[in-house]
């Protein structure tokens, strides 16, 4: 059995702490880890498979004999480092929106479109963790009765900025219940003029403002969600709508989605939820005589997607509500993109294009 030697990039943040942990417990044969961050990060020490390993500064060369990258160290690390690592014959996961939209990349969702991986040209791309959740509950739906319309508002957590937003909301938190002013440094945006408190707030606002007034999250969510499951970015095969909301929980993202069908004769509220109790990576919870149905807070830790709340529009026939709800952390960061990989291994992918290997 061949063995793969895999470098992580961006060990020590939220999500590179998680793809170590995923890694572990993958079907992947790994030979051996390399560890990769920034200056600043190198020199720490963390485990794999109770091993140390000792964090090293991310350099071109650092790609050398790797087989897998796994990347989530911000778009402007994987720009500069990947095309290196594909250079050197690696094949690189990246969980960042860095090659997102690029047309030549693909954008997976291992249980939605898998087979976009045969198309990868060296980089593939882990979509936004809004997104992944919403289309892993869409798919059967599209599967059985076809899609006209989504519309989504989301509820985001607050590590979705990474671990240092995960700080200020319980400095915050702290703050206030001290009876303090609370202060905002990273809240809404980092690059932000302002910043606001996000404990015991919400915040209408990921990412910066396009010009239409939309949200860069928010187009992420409309171009992402017809990439993946239309194979364009800009299909007019389903429209997509959707508002996003940064909301005062660390970990597990909510999502209220409302999606029209094609052929409103294939479902009823029943075979939705039949539909969800099958769907590949879905948990359905939808028992309201009992009050049962997603909480982030039981979300955490697992990697996959929960869905309850399932109904029938009544205004609009043919339509249905449902409520999301999964670990951004984790289906929504580093367990996509493990499994990303472990489809590539699966499937005997690992490996880079001779027109693009040494490139």
């Amino acid at each position: 059995m061949r063995e793969y030697n895999v470098a992580i990039l961006g060990a020590t943040g939220a999500v590179g702490t998680r793809l170590i942990e995923q890694l572990e417990k993958s079907s992947i044969p790994v030979k051996a880890v390399k560890l990769l961050a920034s200056k600043r990060s190198a020199g720490k020490v963390l485990q794999f498979n109770g091993q140390d390993v000792v964090v090293e500064e991310a350099t071109p060369e650092s790609f050398d004999d790797v087989d897998i990258v796994l990347a989530s160290a911000g778009g402007a690390a994987s720009k500069k480092f990947l095309p290196e690592a594909v250079k050197r014959g690696a094949v690189a996961v990246d969980n960042t929106s860095a090659f997102r939209m690029d047309p030549e990349v693909p954008l997976v969702v291992p249980e939605v479109n898998e087979k976009a991986i045969y198309d990868h040209k060296g980089i593939i791309a882990n979509p936004n963790c809004s997104t992944i959740q919403m289309v892993v509950a869409l798919k059967p739906i599209e599967d059985v009765a076809g899609l006209k319309q989504v519309i989504v508002s989301t509820y985001q957590a607050g590590s979705g900025a990474g671990q240092t937003a995960i700080a200020e909301l319980d400095h915050q938190a702290q703050q206030h219940l001290n009876g303090e002013k609370m202060t905002a440094d990273i809240f809404p945006v980092k690059s932000a003029k302002k910043h606001y408190p996000l404990a015991y707030n919400l915040l209408p606002q990921i990412d910066v403002f396009e010009e239409d007034g939309s949200t860069h999250e928010e187009w992420k969510m409309v171009h992402e969600t017809k990439k993946i499951m239309e194979g364009d970015m800009n299909s007019d095969a389903v429209k997509v709508n959707a508002t996003c909301v940064r909301v005062p929980v660390v970990i597990g993202h909510g999502e209220s989605v409302f999606f029209e069908v094609e052929d409103s004769s294939k479902l009823t509220p029943a075979k939705v939820k039949e539909l969800m109790q099958n769907g590949a990576g879905i948990t359905l919870q939808d028992d309201p005589d009992n009050q049962i149905y997603p909480q982030p807070i039981n979300a955490e830790g697992s990697t996959q997607t929960f869905v309850g709340r399932i109904r029938e529009d009544q205004e609009n026939p043919g339509s249905y509500n449902m409520w999301v709800v999964s670990d951004n952390l984790l289906k929504g960061a580093a367990a996509n993109t493990v499994q990303i990989a472990e489809k590539l291994v699966e499937h005997d992918l690992v490996r880079v294009p001779a027109e693009y290997y040494g490139k």
